[in-house]
């Protein structure tokens, strides 16, 4: 499977992220980086198996292709980093001697299924946002401004200024960032358990990146940072060992039909099942939905 596929402004890279990013990524080529590792909470990726034999395993196999990842960035770059709750400190006291961390986030969504009954569930993932030089970096502030929904919603004067005024309808978001998670039947939905929403990745590009800019994402997954690259007119790398994942940034990214002799389809939003009576019924496979009924 290892090998290199590229269209336009947009290359895919097949194989082990941190040997590519080590043979393939020259240094400071790269503008925007965005990471989603495997978090260590024993998910399943194809045939990966997200779960390393400690948690130091697992920071020592994240400082390595962190220290690429530092080492491809350009100068005036940025990086957006992910990982579990759990390991996050781990990642954040590494970075914050090596880059500045600007801002730490939490991508705070709605819950689903059966929640915990002796603890608190968790309901967020935090992301850091780190820079090489914070005297100079890309942030388009204006790009990324969200309703205020405070002092100009109530038509209220600000008198700290020296001319009192009302307060700007606009603003640059907090550190809490509030985006669904992304659903069977949505549009943008990919067969992948960790696919992060398209609102989030355009958030983080449309602020950290300019047209014609190189964002890079390490573990491309779903390839929705790709896939938003491309829409906003950004250029593009990604790096995916899994195949099944590979066909996905394919078709969606590179706009591939076919693979391997294989017709590169989107997955379908919904099944067809039969009731005990014998009607069909379309239904999306993530319901809850009563067969009997």
């Amino acid at each position: 499977m290892p090998g290199r596929f590229e269209s336009g402004d947009h290359v895919i890279y097949a194989g082990d992220a941190l040997h590519i990013l080590k043979t393939r990524v020259p240094s400071m080529s790269v503008d925007l980086i965005f990471a989603d590792p495997p978090y260590n909470i024993g998910k399943k990726f194809g045939d990966f198996a997200d779960k390393w034999p400690s948690d130091e395993a697992y920071a020592e196999w994240a400082y390595h292709w962190m220290d690429e990842c530092i080492r491809v960035l350009k100068p005036t770059g940025s990086m957006y980093i992910m990982t579990s709750t759990q390991a996050m400190p781990r990642f954040d006291l590494y970075l914050r001697d090596r880059l500045t961390i600007l801002s730490r986030i939490v991508w705070r969504y709605d819950s689903s299924g059966v929640q915990a009954k002796k603890y608190f569930g968790s309901l967020y993932e935090p992301i850091l946002f780190c820079v090489k030089d914070p005297a100079v970096y890309t942030f388009n502030a204006d790009a990324i401004e969200v309703e205020a929904r405070t002092g100009s919603q109530r038509k209220l004067f600000d008198y700290r200024k020296s001319v009192p005024a009302m307060y700007s309808t606009r603003k640059v978001p907090g550190n809490v960032w509030y985006f669904p998670r992304v659903r069977y039947r949505m549009a943008e939905y990919e067969n992948h358990p960790s696919q992060k929403p398209e609102a989030l990745l355009e958030r983080i590009i449309s602020a950290s990146s300019n047209e014609k800019d190189v964002v890079l994402d390490p573990f491309a997954g779903s390839f929705t940072t790709a896939a938003v690259a491309k829409r906003l007119g950004r250029a593009s790398i990604s790096i995916e060992a899994q195949e099944d994942y590979l066909k996905t940034g394919l078709r969606r990214v590179l706009g591939m039909r076919q693979y391997d002799n294989e017709v590169l389809l989107p997955p379908r939003k919904t099944q067809t099942i039969k009731n005990r009576n014998g009607l069909k019924f379309e239904h999306s496979p993530g319901e809850l939905f009563d067969a009997g009924s």
